[in-house]
C-alpha cells in the first residue's frame, strides 16, 4: 500500500467538492465519503456527461461495488491509462487509499485532455508531444559523439580513494 499524503487527500476533496459542487458531509473522513461510488460516479458523469447511466443509492455492499466498478470502465472511457486506476478493493476496503488518490490526480490530467472541460484542473498539465526534426547532417554529427554513458569517464580513476579503515582479512 502506497504511503497517504493528508494535503493530496484534501486536495483531491476540494476538487472533487468544486466540480460536483457539493461539500464532503462533517465528521466523515474522505474515503468513507468515497466508499459507496456515488461521489466518484457523478464526478465523472459531469466531467463525460451519460458515462454511469444508473447509480445505486442503496442496495449494500454489492451495488456499491458495482458504482466503482462503472467508476472505473467510465474512467478508462474517459482517457484515464489502465494502470492509473485503482482497484475496487483499493476504496471499498480500505486497502490502498493513497491509490484512490492517485487515480482522482489522474482524471485532473485527463481533463486537460478535454477542450470542453474549463476546469478547475487538479495536478499538473501533462506534457504535449515536442517533435523535432533534425537535419541528415545533424544526425551524422550525434554519432560521433561518445556519450559519458557508453563506459568512458576521461581517465578518472578511483586509484587513492580509501573511505574509513581498511578491509582486515
Amino acid at each position: 500500500a502506497g504511503k497517504r499524503n493528508p494535503e493530496m487527500d484534501k486536495e483531491a476533496q476540494e476538487w472533487i467538492e468544486a466540480i460536483t459542487g457539493d461539500k464532503f458531509p462533517g465528521g466523515e473522513s474522505y474515503e468513507d465519503v468515497l466508499k459507496d461510488g456515488q461521489v466518484l460516479c457523478k464526478l465523472i458523469n459531469i466531467l463525460a456527461p451519460n458515462s454511469v447511466a444508473k447509480i445505486n443509492s442503496s442496495g449494500g455492499q454489492f451495488k456499491f461495488m458495482e458504482n466503482i466498478n462503472n467508476f472505473q470502465k467510465a474512467l478508462i472511457a474517459y482517457g484515464v491509462p489502465d494502470i492509473d486506476v485503482f482497484q475496487t478493493v483499493d476504496l471499498y476496503e480500505k486497502k490502498d487509499i493513497a491509490n484512490v488518490t492517485n487515480t482522482i490526480f489522474a482524471i485532473g490530467r485527463a481533463a486537460y485532455k478535454h477542450e470542453s472541460f474549463k476546469g478547475p484542473f487538479l495536478g499538473p498539465k501533462p506534457a504535449d508531444e515536442c517533435k523535432r526534426d533534425f537535419t541528415e547532417e545533424q544526425l551524422k554529427a550525434g554519432q560521433t559523439i561518445v556519450g559519458l554513458q557508453a563506459g568512458s569517464n576521461k581517465g578518472a580513476t578511483q586509484a587513492g580513494q580509501n573511505l574509513g579503515a581498511g578491509r582486515k582479512i
